[in-house]
């Protein structure tokens, strides 16, 4: 093989490497395992659907099987929750970014997905 083939397979090996990895969905990895950086989960109202303890209609998220109460979000701020594809009816995704302490979670951001 003479030098030019070599750098022609060289840039056509980077330039299939950058085309997939511009095609990849990059989901944040981080050394806590209790945090969550724009992790898809399921967002509903802890009592209504995911049969959790409390005394009235709570936003929360469930995450790899576990539901968690949110802070810094309510159920009003994702809609009307008694509507019929509302939080209290439906179990929705999510993109949510924060912390797990305890049996809460803390979010920083929640985005509700089109359904």
């Amino acid at each position: 093989m003479d030098r030019q083939s070599n750098r022609f397979g060289l840039v056509a090996a980077l330039a299939v490497l950058l085309f997939f990895q511009g095609c990849s969905t990059t989901v944040t990895q981080t050394s806590n395992p209790n945090e969550l950086v724009d992790r898809e989960v399921e967002l509903s109202c802890g009592e209504c659907q995911f049969k959790m303890q409390g005394s009235g209609c709570d936003l929360a998220i469930r995450v790899d099987g576990r539901a968690y109460y949110v802070d810094g979000s309510s159920i009003d701020d994702h809609g009307n929750a008694h509507a019929a594809d509302g939080l209290c009816n439906a179990i929705r995704k999510a993109k949510a970014t924060g912390t797990i302490k305890g049996d809460r979670f803390l979010a920083t951001k929640l985005e509700l997905l089109p359904k």
